[in-house]
């Protein structure tokens, strides 16, 4: 049975040429949307020279504390701040209800996957997927074959990145299922908040994010690995200070009261995990790894790397480790398999997608391939699996040159691409130099899957603060909100 064409994988998208005017979540024409109407108030009376030294003193706030997202691959500043917007983006109860729902949903498919790729591959066997791209991808790891995680969990920690366009129309642009980042903004964003604008929260319902650390470490607890002993001692493993969310791993140690480990930091013995103390040695149940696949254990994967420990994926294999994310989960990352999972939710569900997919070609297929190249102004060009926004191609808003450089980039390697139509992506007001100003905004959840289902209402809202700009990613100049989930 041959693979499906992207008609019948994908839900009928809800796309919008680009030409569309965007969905304003505020409102247009005067019309201002119920649950925004504090904000406009607010906004209305408050000048605007009052609004700039909010902004200054937010930034100093963040520098104090610390928070910074530094691109080292660029030469970057380490201590570069993320751009802060202090108009918070409003969500009600209705709309996070219809989220959460998608999101569960989503995320229960995304398992069910990665389980059946390193097991029987029933998905494969049904004809629904090719299986040359599952089984040669590079997230593929033929060493979690018939290995069995804790409760059945490979993701975690879920970033789901989902853009609006409409009233009720979210879809999901793209998963994560490996390492995702930006929780510790959404959590310094609302604190940020809470300290400029205390009149706000007096007048709004707003549901907290304030206990996301503490579902983090009972969902971590809960996957406690299969010969763990006693309560299960959790630690994160970043891969040191040099790394870019090197922030976020420091401040969800110390919020959720653990250790900061890095691989120099841990010993395998016995095929049990120990990271070394001022007390003696302590036994590792649960690691919270930000550390890639290839560089976690040196014995196993890349044999250069240098932040892993030696012995670590035996150790998780023996059961007497728990490895979140999970080894392998990346294959659900990749975006020339994104396009399946409507099928996936079918297939493992039975239920139909709550949440849209992006019409999405896959370049390494002929009938795709000529479409793009015929069509690449109207098209968004992204690398299958590429990650902050690195190696796009926004077609409308490409110069004849770049267009010309992709075009040579697909016929080379055209299955290192996928293409979706460009998007009227929502937009949101942001306080800008030039004063208030709809930009393009999308949203960043994150979903907590141990023995059950967790989602602090909201998450990481991040916004293009180029006028005109649909790239949101920090990488890329990109900045944040905080994300406002009213509550009834």
């Amino acid at each position: 049975m041959g693979s499906p064409e992207p008609s019948d994988v994908n839900l009928p998208a809800a796309e919008k040429p680009e030409t569309a005017i965007p969905f304003d979540e505020m409102g247009t024409a005067g019309q201002c949307r119920p649950h925004y109407e504090l904000v406009r108030r607010w906004l209305d009376e408050t000048p605007p020279e009052l609004l700039a030294l909010k902004r200054r003193e937010a930034e100093l706030l963040f520098r104090r504390i610390g928070i910074t997202f530094a691109v080292y691959a660029e030469g970057g500043d380490p201590e570069r701040l993320i751009p802060f917007d202090i108009i918070p983006r409003v969500l009600d109860a209705a709309e996070w209800e219809l989220v959460s729902r998608g999101l569960r949903q989503r995320v229960r498919a995304l398992n069910a996957f990665i389980r059946d790729v390193y097991h029987r591959r029933e998905i494969l066997r049904a004809g629904l997927m090719p299986p040359a791209l599952v089984l040669h991808n590079e997230g593929f790891r033929p060493e979690m074959q018939d290995f069995e995680p804790a409760q059945g969990v490979y993701t975690h920690v879920a970033g789901i990145d989902i853009v609006r366009l409409g009233p009720r129309e979210f879809t999901v642009l793209e998963d994560n299922c490996r390492t995702p980042s930006g929780v510790s903004y959404m959590m310094e964003n609302r604190e940020a908040m809470m300290r400029l604008f205390p009149d706000l929260f007096a007048h709004h319902r707003i549901a907290s994010v304030a206990h996301y650390p503490e579902e983090l470490l009972d969902t971590l607890q809960s996957v406690a690995p299969p010969n763990c002993q006693g309560e299960p001692r959790v630690a994160l493993l970043t891969p040191g200070a040099h790394n870019s969310a090197y922030y976020e791993h420091s401040f969800l140690a110390d919020e959720m009261g653990i250790e900061l480990v890095e691989g120099a930091d841990l010993f395998v013995d016995d095929n049990v995990v120990y990271m070394r103390t001022t007390e003696g040695p302590k036994r590792v149940d649960v690691l919270y790894r930000r550390v890639d696949d290839d560089f976690l254990d040196p014995l196993t994967f890349r044999p250069e790397s240098v932040v892993g420990t030696p012995g670590l994926f035996n150790a998780y294999r023996s059961g007497n480790l728990t490895l979140a994310n999970g080894v392998g989960a990346g294959i659900a990352d990749d975006k020339a398999i994104y396009r399946f999972v409507p099928a996936m939710i079918r297939f493992y569900l039975g239920e139909e997608p709550i949440l849209s997919n992006v019409r999405t070609f896959s370049c390494a297929q002929d009938g795709d391939l000529a479409y793009v190249l015929d069509h690449l102004e109207e098209l968004v060009v992204k690398e299958a699996r590429g990650s902050g926004g690195y190696g796009m191609l926004i077609g409308p808003q490409a110069t004849q040159e770049q267009l010309a450089e992709f075009r040579a980039k697909l016929r080379a390697a055209p299955g290192d691409y996928i293409a979706q139509p460009t998007l009227a992506l929502s937009t949101c007001p942001t306080f800008v130099e030039a004063g208030i100003a709809p930009r393009h905004v999308d949203l960043r959840p994150f979903v907590l899957v141990g023995r059950d289902i967790r989602i602090v209402p909201g998450g990481l809202t991040r916004v293009a603060m180029r006028a005109g700009s649909l790239v949101v990613n920090s990488s890329q100049g990109g900045g944040t909100k905080d994300t406002w989930v009213l509550e009834d």
